[in-house]
């Protein structure tokens, strides 16, 4: 009976989301912004009837089973197959730069600045480092969209997002793990970190590359769509959880294989209708998916406390912002093809998003600093998708790249 509440209280907050989603639509506006802010308002405030659904979708492993097991494979898994394949050639020594050597730059600035200026522990000033190292397009997409901005713009940002969430995570496993014992180490310590690190990256693209090109060549014996969605949605949950299994990095699997299914596979074995019909679905699957997303984000300030936080978090807010900006100008530093104002938006549409708040509410109770780690980054995550998310239209509208083409 406690179930059945529970899951008629979540219908309810669903209601709210899309009830929330048709009014931001409406306006033009950003619906995952709208989203966290309504969340917030409804986790500050004591409503009786949605209370027991709030305790249990904001329960730490509730929360990271909900965003990382169930909806991360499909979000992942949708951007991968519309991604228009010729701009992710056309712009992918900028992309791969980005989502490499950014994200590192990212992660070193952080764990450093935090360490030495913010008296963090390491393992605390670098797991936080890490959380911060993924970025989160979706908001910055839809404000793209409904603007007109460059798709080519669209898919460099996109595609430094699909890869760096999943560098990220590699980052976080490592930190969170094994930084002290490696550092004890010496450099032995750090080849052992290197080691470990490509073989979450190779292993995962090994995985994602071989489920990818095997079910490309399994819907090729099909004209079926209902039957070839069910396929790709076993694809994208097979690639995360079998690269899971076995260590490796199930964003990534995620990634490459929805790459290969949406290039290769689209071309030899879907035809239009599929192709429509596939997209249709998705688009529907992602929609649910980020009207809980958003919402959860929001609520998550019920666990919160910011009693005397205030200083730390203003001062990481900076940091992160500062990562950001040299990461990202150092990444672009050689390439040709980023005009200068591409580099602004990219820098200040960096934003962190809900997969950052679910690997922190994955670390155990017991890992010390974990309440410091979920303040500070629940409290970036919400100040780049809403102070961030709602000046990027006037930055846009002022950079003049609204009919850019």
């Amino acid at each position: 009976m406690h179930f059945h509440e529970v899951f008629i209280e979540i219908l309810m907050l669903m209601a709210i989301s899309i009830f929330v989603i048709g009014i931001a639509k409406l306006i033009k506006q950003p619906y995952s912004i709208a989203l966290v802010m309504v969340g917030i308002i409804l986790g500050l405030t004591e409503i009786t009837v949605f209370e027991a659904a709030e305790n249990f979708i904001t329960q730490s492993n509730v929360f990271h089973a909900i965003i990382v097991s169930l909806f991360l494979p499909i979000l992942l898994g949708d951007a991968t197959l519309k991604m228009p394949i010729e701009h992710f050639f056309e712009y992918k020594a900028v992309s791969f730069s980005m989502a490499f050597l950014g994200t590192f730059t990212t992660f070193l600035v952080i764990g450093l600045c935090t360490y030495f200026l913010l008296d963090l522990s390491l393992v605390v000033a670098f797991t936080f480092a890490a959380l911060m190292s993924a970025t989160d397009p979706i908001s910055v997409i839809t404000i793209f969209k409904n603007l007109g901005v460059s798709e080519k713009l669209s898919t460099v940002m996109e595609t430094e997002s699909l890869f760096n969430d999943g560098i990220a995570v590699v980052l976080f496993n490592i930190t969170t793990i094994y930084l002290l014992s490696y550092m004890e180490m010496g450099l032995a310590g750090v080849g052992s970190g290197i080691l470990l690190f490509l073989k979450f990256v190779i292993g995962g693209t090994v995985v994602g590359a071989i489920l990818g090109f095997f079910i490309s060549q399994v819907i090729r014996f099909y004209d079926d769509y209902p039957f070839e969605i069910v396929v790709s949605l076993l694809m994208y949950f097979g690639s995360y959880f079998i690269a899971e299994h076995f260590h490796f990095s199930g964003v990534i699997a995620v990634v490459v294989s929805g790459l290969i299914y949406g290039s290769y596979g689209a071309r030899i074995g879907m035809t239009d209708t599929t192709k429509v019909n596939i997209n249709s679905f998705m688009d529907t699957i992602t929609e649910i998916a980020n009207s809980l997303i958003f919402l959860m984000v929001g609520l998550e300030i019920r666990n919160i406390d910011f009693t005397d936080k205030w200083l730390l978090i203003i001062w990481a807010i900076i940091i992160v912002l500062i990562a950001r900006t040299l990461s990202l100008y150092m990444s672009t530093s050689l390439s040709k093809k980023i005009p200068s104002k591409w580099k602004v938006i990219m820098n200040w549409g960096g934003l962190k998003g809900s997969l950052s708040i679910a690997l922190a509410l994955s670390l155990p109770t017991s890992f010390e600093g974990r309440d410091t780690i979920l303040i500070l980054t629940f409290s970036v995550v919400v100040f780049s998708l809403v102070i961030q998310g709602l000046t990027m239209k006037p930055l846009i509208m002022k950079l003049g790249l609204r009919k850019e083409g």
